[in-house]
């Protein structure tokens, strides 16, 4: 897609800031944040609470603070991403697992992923073309048009596709007919009829049904895949083997172990590191007793 002018001249105002010097300023600008954004905070405090009732205050308080922190880091990376050429990948990334994305893909049946909105998980569009394929990612636009623009230009440059949630499911069908990649991010809430009930740190946590609904119907693997970043600042591109989907007849009942499958992966994950997640979203916001 074409770079509209806000997108130009916003990338061209923060790569004049050097990348250390701009890290240091998002530092501290997200800082700020955290002090005088008194509702983010508390919910990224309350859910750190319920999620680790065995650490103390002080703990949870490092972990929020950490958690703005990386935040602050993914956002000022943000506008190198444009530059990075396989060339310079290695300056950024390493890998672990990139073979149960290639035999994934010997499967000829597509692939759907497991992302979460952890780690460096802007980077994933720009590493995975440059390592294997271009993928389609399944996204809903921001509500800010112009970020919008300059994260689908940034999204897209090394030939990934967006393709809107609402009414995606035929085309995502399709994709995987073709052999093609499905990105889709699957640790946010849902509002009840969209999803079911899943175990996600002790608390019940209405999820997505889709990946599993099309990983039933399909047969296309499931491969789970994270960029944490490492002490070294470098990121770590983790592919992990596909993960078992149960069919026995029963829909209800198979969505609802799929989910669970999925959801677990990605604690499991965040529990490695997490001041990584983005604990600022209203991830519980969902009530069990909506459903009924």
């Amino acid at each position: 897609m074409k770079k509209t002018a806000a997108t130009s001249l916003i990338l061209f105002i923060f790569r004049c800031i050097p990348l250390g010097l701009r890290k240091k300023l998002f530092i501290s600008v997200f800082r700020l944040f955290y002090h005088c954004s008194a509702k983010q905070r508390l919910i990224a405090l309350h859910n750190l609470r319920c999620a680790y009732p065995e650490k103390s205050i002080d703990e949870i308080v490092a972990i929020a603070r950490g958690v703005y922190r990386h935040v602050a880091i993914v956002a000022a990376e943000f506008f190198e991403f444009p530059y990075i050429t396989k060339e310079t990948l290695s300056e950024w990334v390493e890998f672990e697992g990139l073979e149960n994305f290639n035999d994934a893909l010997a499967e000829k049946k597509g692939i759907l992923s497991v992302l979460a909105h952890f780690g460096n998980w802007e980077l994933m569009p720009i590493v995975l073309p440059m390592a294997a394929q271009p993928a389609h990612i399944i996204y809903r636009p921001l509500d800010s048009p112009i970020l919008d623009d300059m994260m689908a230009w940034v999204r897209t440059l090394h030939g990934n596709t967006l393709i809107a949630k609402e009414g995606s499911a035929k085309t995502i069908r399709r994709l995987l007919g073709k052999n093609k990649v499905i990105a889709i991010l699957s640790d946010q809430n849902v509002a009840a009829r969209e999803g079911v009930f899943v175990d996600f740190f002790g608390r019940p946590a209405c999820t997505a049904v889709g990946t599993a609904v099309l990983a039933m119907r399909t047969g296309a693997p499931v491969i789970p895949a994270f960029m944490p970043r490492m002490e070294n600042g470098k990121y770590k591109f983790i592919i992990k083997p596909a993960v078992e989907i149960t069919v026995t007849g029963n829909d209800e009942a198979d969505i609802l172990t799929n989910t669970q499958r999925f959801t677990r992966v990605v604690e499991d994950m965040v529990r490695e590191y997490p001041d990584q997640w983005f604990w600022i979203h209203q991830r519980w916001k969902t009530k069990l007793c909506q459903k009924e």
